[in-house]
């Protein structure tokens, strides 16, 4: 049921994607659009994991490398009927973690070294329970999917209001394009910071279903997130800030609304914890 509201998902953001392409040129526009989308989606099912990976320098490990990381998500994937993914470790300061690959089969959990000494053993556990939930509800795919078309569909509407709407076979109103051009990023990038808003809350209840203690990730995340406050992870960008488990750029001073934020507010999150723990 999961992957197939994940292919769902990426159906419907690909349609809109081709449905903007054909407002902005026409027929023309359409076909190209879906020739865009469907080699967006190609690479960013198969390839962006590799990428992300790089970008952020995760070196692999096993388990003779990190053997207590190892045995945690060993331990955790056996109870969650999931197969062990590739362990990564990054080497920053920062302490953050994120999940990404395709399918079960091509997960990967990547950690940074800030985090496995800022962070208690059972806190770390809630951390990896937090990234295996993702795993096993596809959201990495989703998340990554939703920002390409999100930052795709910006792209377009910039290339029409640099070269002009609409399809000379047919006459469109100049304003409604141009409401279109303006309206539609703002929707796109609202639909992503929804959709990652409301995966974060998932994967925090799936963190306390897995471990039995929701109290462990509550700490955690407040560690994380005070210690995210005065610094920045080097080489994070917005593109993939949605997918660690606290925003990456927590410590810049943004005057972004909290309607475009990727992540829910940590106070938000823990008073969800502590929610479930009454339930």
């Amino acid at each position: 049921m999961e992957q197939l509201k994940t292919y769902a998902l990426m159906t419907g953001l690909t349609l809109l994607f081709i449905w903007f392409g054909g407002m902005i040129a026409g027929q023309t526009g359409m076909i190209i659009a879906f020739i865009a989308a469907a080699g967006m989606n190609f690479y960013a099912y198969y390839y962006s994991d590799k990428q992300v990976l790089k970008h952020y320098h995760a070196i692999p490990v096993d388990e003779n490398a990190a053997s207590g990381l190892y045995q945690i998500v060993e331990r955790l994937t056996q109870r969650s009927g999931l197969p062990m993914p590739a362990l990564y470790i990054i080497p920053e300061e920062q302490p953050n973690a994120f999940a990404t690959g395709r399918d079960y089969e091509h997960a990967a959990v990547a950690v940074t070294e800030g985090l496995l000494n800022l962070l208690t053993e059972e806190e770390v556990e809630a951390v990896i329970a937090h990234e295996l939930s993702h795993i096993k509800h596809y959201d990495m795919l989703i998340g990554t999917v939703t920002a390409t078309i999100a930052g795709a569909i910006a792209m377009l509407a910039q290339f029409g209001m640099f070269f002009g709407g609409g399809d000379r076979e047919r006459e469109n109103n100049p304003f409604v394009m141009l409401a279109l051009m303006l309206i539609m990023p703002i929707a796109a990038s609202i639909i992503q910071m929804t959709v990652s808003r409301n995966r974060e809350f998932m994967a925090d209840a799936g963190s306390a279903r897995m471990t039995g203690h929701p109290e462990w990730l509550q700490s955690g995340l407040v560690k994380l997130d005070n210690y995210a406050r005065g610094t920045i992870l080097p080489e994070a960008d917005p593109q993939t800030a949605h997918m660690f488990i606290i925003n990456p750029f927590t410590g810049k001073n943004m005057s972004l609304s909290q309607l475009f934020a990727t992540h829910p507010s940590t106070q938000a999150r823990i008073e969800r914890l502590e929610a479930l723990k009454h339930s």
